[in-house]
């Protein structure tokens, strides 16, 4: 908790298309700093995945690599979602590389992609990311997702067919929590992204970044 900031804020604008644009204000995410920073934290800990959001500013960035540094010692699994193509041009693109290369995963979308390898086609720039990482995941929207490692394209999975999206906000996310989470019980790449796909379609299918509570409150 920290009184002296404001709580992040992102506004999203959704367009007819149920495609969606953010404008994001991180607020107190970013005084994230070393001293709230433990390596206990990854004490019984199978993988750490970091949000790029926290390697856009300085003091959250030290404390976002003192994390995966101690992950790397421990040989703990680490993903990394770019998060913000408007950030990550910010930042500058060899510099966010220089900070998340040998990575086990890097999850970006399309446009991330593009904008990270300089290269118009997304097979393209998934192959050239993953001679920098263990494992390139791109996301596509309804075009699905591709998977590259070790500078080629090692796998293409559909989308899961959505008939009436509304709202695109959180399908990223969701696709990241169900990839990880198949991951983690087992699955291989491509059975973890049609997982992570079906995670992002339920979320287009309702408005807001979050999903609707079921019975039970779950």
């Amino acid at each position: 908790m920290d009184d002296r900031a404001p709580t992040g804020t992102v506004v999203a604008l959704v367009d007819s298309a149920a495609e969606r644009t953010f404008l994001t204000d991180s607020g107190a995410v970013l005084r994230l700093s070393p001293d709230d920073w433990s390596p206990s934290m990854l004490d019984g800990i199978d993988r750490l995945h970091l949000s790029g959001y926290l390697l856009f500013a300085a003091t959250s960035r030290a404390t976002a690599l003192l994390a995966l540094r101690e992950a790397e010692r421990r040989n703990i699994p680490v993903s990394v979602d770019p998060a913000s193509v408007g950030f990550l041009a910010e930042l500058g693109v060899d510099r966010f590389l220089a900070l998340v290369e040998g990575v086990d995963l890097l999850l970006p979308n399309a446009d991330e992609a593009r904008l990270l390898t300089g290269l118009p086609e997304p097979a393209d720039a998934a192959a050239k990311l993953s001679l920098l990482v263990g494992q390139v995941v791109v996301t596509l929207g309804r075009d699905g997702v591709l998977l590259a490692t070790g500078g080629a394209v090692t796998g293409r999975v559909p989308a899961e067919p959505v008939r009436d999206p509304v709202d695109s906000t959180g399908a990223g996310d969701a696709f990241t929590g169900g990839f990880l989470a198949a991951r983690l019980a087992g699955g291989d790449a491509a059975t973890a992204a049609a997982a992570g796909c079906r995670s992002g379609a339920q979320a287009v299918m309702a408005v807001g970044g979050r999903p609707p509570l079921t019975e039970g409150g779950r």
